[in-house]
């Protein structure tokens, strides 16, 4: 899953792609680099992040949505917590709505998320992006606690009319958890294979990897390489990376050594 963020303020792409034309570019560059899926996002929900207006995040995605769309053959992720995003998005060409609060900050997003159709993304965080990593971040029990989020999570989509089928977990790898809680998710990702969905990780770039090998973003990738191969050995199906060239080669190698 390639990341294409529209927006000024990511913590490692904020602006390089925040004019349409520059995002579709990338976008097409990333599907003929080997990106399987485009996640496009237009509110940044890096560590103390603020939210922006649903207007304006509409006025970011919606352009770059609808051009890709036409251009490129693979599936479309709306990044976005906003049902109104995640419904014009799906009209615009989107087939994924990749919502970071698991439906909970949008009382209508299970509707949009059953109406359309799309497949749904519900992942792990405590707090919101401005907060998540300030307040409390010791866990009773991390696994249990991420995987009954999870459980309870899946079980408000499927009342709401979204399929099972239709459904992706990640366990918010980076989103109020300390460096050493996302590197034992990593290490121990098979645990949330009781949960009977595939799992998507994102650890491109992120914190955990700058503490582990005292690099800024712009050094991280091959700390986000070993992420990638770890996260894939076990068990992840989906990775979220921002290089897409250099980790669909990561994915391949790791996937056949799994496979061998």
């Amino acid at each position: 899953m390639g990341i294409l963020n529209v927006t000024p303020d990511s913590f490692f792409d904020g602006g390089r792609f925040a004019s349409p034309d520059k995002a579709i570019e990338e976008g097409v560059r990333m599907v003929e680099e080997g990106a399987d899926i485009l996640d496009v996002g237009g509110e940044s929900t890096r560590p103390g992040s603020d939210p922006v207006s649903t207007d304006e995040e509409l006025r970011r995605v919606i352009p770059v949505i609808g051009e890709l769309a036409k251009r490129v053959d693979v599936p479309i992720s709306i990044d976005t917590t906003k049902a109104a995003v995640a419904r014009e998005a799906v009209k615009c060409g989107a087939e994924i709505i990749n919502d970071v609060s698991a439906m909970r900050f949008d009382a209508d997003m299970p509707q949009v998320a059953s109406t359309t159709g799309a497949g749904l993304i519900l992942m792990h965080m405590r707090g919101m992006p401005k907060n998540m990593q300030s307040g409390s971040l010791i866990y009773k029990s991390l696994f249990d606690d991420i995987s009954d989020f999870l459980r309870e999570r899946l079980q408000r989509a499927q009342s709401c009319g979204v399929e099972r089928e239709r459904t992706m977990l990640d366990p918010g790898i980076g989103f109020g958890k300390t460096a050493e809680d996302n590197m034992r998710l990593l290490k121990h990702l098979s645990h949330f294979w009781a949960l009977g969905r595939p799992i998507l990780t994102g650890v491109s770039r992120k914190s955990f990897i700058g503490k582990a090998t005292g690099s800024e973003p712009a050094d991280r990738l091959g700390g986000t390489a070993a992420a990638v191969a770890v996260a894939i050995m076990n068990g992840s199906s989906v990775v979220r990376v921002h290089d897409v060239r250099i980790m669909k080669k990561v994915a391949v190698m790791t996937d056949a050594i799994v496979r061998a």
